[in-house]
This record gives C-alpha cells, sequence and structure tokens, in this order.
C-alpha cells in the first residue's frame, strides 16, 4: 500500500487543478483517473465544442461578408477535417495537463479508483492493482449524461443512431436531419454548429423556453436567433418514444412523428457517485450527489468534494474553483466558493453570458428590484462588426442601494465580458461604483458601463 498526503479520485478540471495546487502546498499528491487527464471538459465537452464552434463561426463569417465589403466565392465546411482538427487540440491539452502534472510532482495513474473505507493511516482507495492510503480524499469523479427511460432512447446508442455529447463529438458525417431532444447548453450548442454546417434541426424541449434556467428576455432572442437560421423548435413537448428513424413526442394534446436521421440526447447530467465506494466510509449525498459546503468538506472529516460531482454548479469553471477551495481547506487557509457569482455562457452565435440573479429568481426570493436593458448597439464597434445586431444587456439592480444582482447579455464578446460583471456581483458594487469605472473605447464591453446610466 502506497501512502500518500492526499488522494484526488478523478482528473477533470476539479481533479487536475486541485491536484497541481495540493502538490505545490507540499502536499504528496496521487491522481486516479480512470480514462484520459482533462475530465468531461476537456476531452467531451468545454474544449472539442468551442473547436466545432469556431469553425463553424468561421464557415457562417465567409457566407454572410457581403455587407461588410467581403465576399467569398465557393466557401464550404468540411466536417471531418473539422473533427480531425477538434481531436488535435484535445491531444494537445491532454499533453498539456500531464506535463503539468508532472511539474508539479504529482504521482498520475490510470485506473478506476474505489474507496474501500479507513486503516491507520486514513481512507484506502484501490484501483484494479494498486491500493494506497492517505488522511486526506478530494472526490471529483465528474457526472455523466442523463439517459431518460424513453422506449428506444437507450437502444438507439450502440446503433449510433441516439448520440449523446460523447459520441456526436466523433460523429464524422453530416446527418441530414438532427433531432436534439433537450434545449439546454449541450443541445443548442450542437443545434448551433450543425445547423450551420448544413443539418435540419428540430429542438425539442419540455420546458416552455430554452436554455433553462436563462434570462427570459435573453432566452426569447435567443431563440428568435436560432429561427431566422432556420432551426426549429418544439416547446412544451413530450419524447414518448424513439425508434426506426423517427422521435415521438406529445404536444398540445397531440402525438407528432417526427423523422430524423440521428438523435442527440442532452437533458442534463447527473454526479457520477454509483460504486466508488462512498458507503464505505459513510459520505452523504442527496439525489445521487456528494453534499458538500462552501468549503468543499463533506459530511466525513478529511473527504472533499469538488466538481460535478457535489451538483451544485455544474460548470467547468466552478470546478476549478471549488477544487481551489478545497486544498486551501486542507492547508488550513480561509476560503470559500461565492455561488451567487459563478458566471455562465452559452457558446452559440450569439453569445450567452449571465451572472446572477434573473429578474424571475429575484421576484422569487422576495428581493425589491429593477431591470435596466440596453441594446449594444450603444457600443461603436458592436454596430461596426456586427451588421444588423441586436443583441443587449439587462442589469438586475436592487431598487433601493441599487447593488447590482445580475448581469445578462447576448451578443458579441459575451463570454469574454461577463467575468467583469461576475467581479461587480461578487463584491456586491454599487450602480454608482461602476460608473466611476473607465472602460475602454470603443469595446462591447463599455456597453455595461452605459446602462449604468440609464
Amino acid at each position: 500500500m502506497e501512502k500518500f498526503d492526499l488522494i484526488v479520485l478523478g482528473g477533470g478540471p476539479a481533479g487536475y487543478n486541485a491536484a497541481q495546487r495540493a502538490a505545490k502546498g507540499g502536499l504528496k499528491t496521487v491522481l486516479i483517473e480512470e480514462r484520459s487527464l482533462g475530465g468531461v471538459c476537456l476531452n467531451e465537452g468545454c474544449i472539442p465544442t468551442k473547436t466545432l464552434l469556431y469553425s463553424a463561426k468561421i464557415y457562417d463569417y465567409s457566407k454572410h461578408s457581403a455587407p461588410y465589403g467581403v465576399t467569398f466565392e465557393g466557401a464550404k465546411i468540411d466536417h471531418s477535417a473539422v473533427v480531425t482538427r477538434k481531436n488535435k487540440v484535445v491531444t494537445t491539452l491532454v499533453a498539456g495537463v500531464k506535463s503539468s502534472m508532472k511539474r508539479a510532482g504529482v504521482t498520475v495513474v490510470a485506473g478506476t479508483g474505489r474507496i474501500d473505507g479507513k486503516c491507520d493511516d486514513g481512507y484506502v482507495v484501490r484501483t484494479a492493482d494498486m491500493e494506497f492510503a492517505a488522511p486526506k480524499l478530494l472526490i471529483c469523479t465528474g457526472s455523466e449524461a442523463v439517459v431518460p427511460p424513453i422506449p428506444g432512447l437507450r437502444e438507439g446508442i450502440p446503433t449510433g443512431f441516439v448520440m449523446t455529447n460523447r459520441e456526436i463529438l466523433d460523429l464524422r458525417e453530416v446527418p441530414a436531419r438532427l433531432a436534439v431532444i433537450g434545449g439546454g447548453v449541450i443541445g443548442l450548442e450542437m443545434a448551433s454548429y450543425f445547423n450551420s454546417v448544413g443539418s435540419e434541426v428540430t429542438v425539442i424541449e419540455m420546458l416552455p423556453q430554452i436554455a433553462g434556467a436563462t434570462d427570459a428576455d435573453v432566452a426569447k432572442l435567443l431563440k428568435k436567433n436560432y429561427e431566422s437560421r432556420g432551426v426549429r423548435f418544439e416547446l412544451g413537448a413530450k419524447v414518448v418514444a424513439v425508434g426506426d428513424g423517427s422521435v415521438t413526442y406529445e404536444k398540445d394534446g397531440g402525438t407528432v412523428s417526427l423523422p430524423c436521421d440521428r438523435v442527440l440526447v442532452s437533458v442534463g447530467r447527473r454526479a457520477r457517485t454509483a460504486d466508488i465506494g462512498l458507503e464505505s466510509v459513510g459520505v452523504a449525498t442527496e439525489r445521487g450527489a456528494v453534499i458538500t459546503d462552501e468549503r468543499s468538506r463533506t459530511n466525513v472529516p478529511g473527504i472533499w468534494a469538488a466538481g460535478d460531482v457535489n451538483g451544485r454548479s455544474m460548470l467547468a469553471h466552478t470546478a476549478y474553483r471549488e477544487g481551489e477551495v478545497a486544498v486551501n481547506d486542507m492547508l488550513g487557509l480561509k476560503d470559500a466558493v461565492n455561488y451567487r457569482s459563478i458566471p455562465s455562457v452559452i457558446y452559440t452565435n450569439p453569445e450567452v453570458a449571465a451572472v446572477g440573479e434573473t429578474e424571475a429568481t429575484a421576484k422569487a426570493a422576495g428581493l425589491d428590484v429593477e431591470c435596466v436593458t440596453l441594446p449594444l448597439r450603444f457600443s461603436g464597434r458592436y454596430i461596426a462588426e456586427n451588421e444588423r445586431g441586436d443583441g443587449f444587456v439587462k442589469l438586475v439592480l436592487g431598487r433601493e442601494h441599487k447593488n447590482i444582482l445580475g448581469v445578462h447579455m447576448i451578443g458579441t464578446y459575451a463570454s469574454e465580458i461577463i467575468y467583469g460583471a461576475a467581479m461587480m456581483v461578487d463584491r456586491e458594487y454599487r450602480v454608482a461604483d461602476v460608473q466611476k469605472f473607465v472602460f475602454p473605447h470603443p469595446t462591447v464591453c463599455e456597453v455595461l458601463r452605459e446602462a449604468m446610466f440609464e
């Protein structure tokens, strides 16, 4: 049995970042990962999807460049070549993570780790042929795609007719007709890509709006933009069967059979906690996710959990922060995750980004708020780069003190701007504070400041 100060179970964003921080902090650390370092984010999520979406964006520009005085002859996109480049990007970044682990002095073990109770040296974790012990354990086993018990859905995965986010990223051909079950972030990003490269895309969503908990005004405009590009939406629709080249759903009291060539199921993700040995040490879970506090601590002393496995905020950047907080707590440093100020992004075209309260969540919490909405066309740069652009920024403000509770954007560079808004929410800035900031000009981000004067 090999002894360490810390065992990290899982090598995704939470795990590898925490392992690096821990090793630099003086903890002898081992990281156990059953697949590739980088987890879902790097191998079948954040990075590969953004690689595909960037290729689609370039192609879209080529098709709609005439208003900018630029014309292209015979522009086309090679989807298989896009996938090949995606694989190269992933391989490069995985190698980078491996190199970072080596430089930090982290011991990386390939295998499936399972917790197997306690011993005199702390907690025991076993793989198929090795065993480790440490007084500290960080659980970062991530999440997996939910495949609901719809007749024909799970059966369609082995045939290739049904895909999760993992399979669709390796699809070499563009389906003529793609049905997307679920109008959340993953579904919308893949709908955006395949619509750009030529698929006839239909998004089927049970809720009355797309993009989940996104601000209603933002979701409405995003849907309008998608529809103008030819994406079809079936909202308030319940899928009841999949198979024989079609998806069957119920809507408005009737049943519809939608012919399609491929199906993407993207109805959410769930924590990966099954069969990792949590019961052997008494770690508490709720609805399959590990229960943690703002310091990433579980109910068991010496055991922390970070990333998707705790189900609190299934975002890679949240995972990074939770892992860092966990390590700081191990090292005796005071730290905590502020879940109120975690930004979220949908990397569609146009981009969507948000942080903090929406108008709806603020009112549901009993907060007295007012909202300010300003078109991005108040930015000279936005007009210069976006012919007929219709993006906007929306502020959710406390009515009495004009404190910034939420910021929501749709449009160019939203993903790169939202971090500034997240700091405003995190630091509990008021409108008067931001009015004194100097924003660079001409930029799209200066619309944030302009909105503070409305």
